[in-house]
């Protein structure tokens, strides 16, 4: 891929899944992020346009065969950045439940890849954030799981709410969560009231 292929792919995938650099932006802003886990990230390399080093994993070809030209995506990184530092990315080419060869991390972001969470979260550093949605029920894990705690959420205008943080996580008539079954269907549950994004920390 050249330099306009590389940016042509980018741009179609930025078109189709929507514009998510402010919302890594603010999670960057807020919690000081400087390094970065991004498992099934397919092409969508906005995070490095705000935060200085990320690592980009995913066994899809599409995606090995865009990063492979490493230099041509670091150059379109290097003209959309929005900080003044050296930018640095890497990217593994594997599926992200296997064994990767990375220290610890600020962020881990979980954008409709599985259970992104519970696979990389001996990575985060205490006291990290995972940034994930709902979509195969990783939120809902990160929610039961004495790892994370949650501590906000966001909409699409990408401000972090960090109040009412209790209504969250309820099934309609008070049922309980069945983890198993999350699992078992790679489905969040529909909850009384959901929004698009959650953010935990490491305990």
């Amino acid at each position: 891929m050249n330099y306009e292929q590389v940016t042509e792919t980018y741009e179609a995938y930025a078109q189709k899944i929507g514009d998510r650099k402010r919302m890594y932006e603010t999670i960057a802003n807020i919690f000081d992020v400087k390094r970065v886990l991004y498992p099934g990230s397919h092409v969508d390399i906005a995070p490095s346009f705000v935060i200085p080093h990320v690592i980009y994993v995913d066994s899809f070809k599409g995606a090995i065969r865009f990063f492979k030209k490493l230099e041509t995506v670091q150059e379109l990184i290097d003209q959309r950045k929005e900080y003044d530092g050296p930018c640095t990315i890497e990217f593994f080419g594997q599926d992200y439940t296997q064994p990767l060869d990375i220290g610890p991390v600020d962020l881990i972001i979980s954008q409709y890849a599985g259970f992104v969470g519970q696979a990389t979260k001996q990575y985060l550093k205490p006291g990290g954030i995972l940034l994930c949605n709902d979509s195969h029920g990783d939120a809902t894990l990160a929610r039961f799981d004495k790892a994370f705690e949650l501590i906000g959420v966001m909409g699409r205008t990408n401000e972090l709410v960090q109040t009412g943080l209790d209504e969250y996580f309820h099934l309609p008539k008070g049922k309980d969560v069945d983890t198993t079954e999350v699992k078992k269907s790679m489905k969040g549950p529909r909850y009384t009231k959901q929004v698009e994004n959650y953010v935990f920390q490491k305990v």
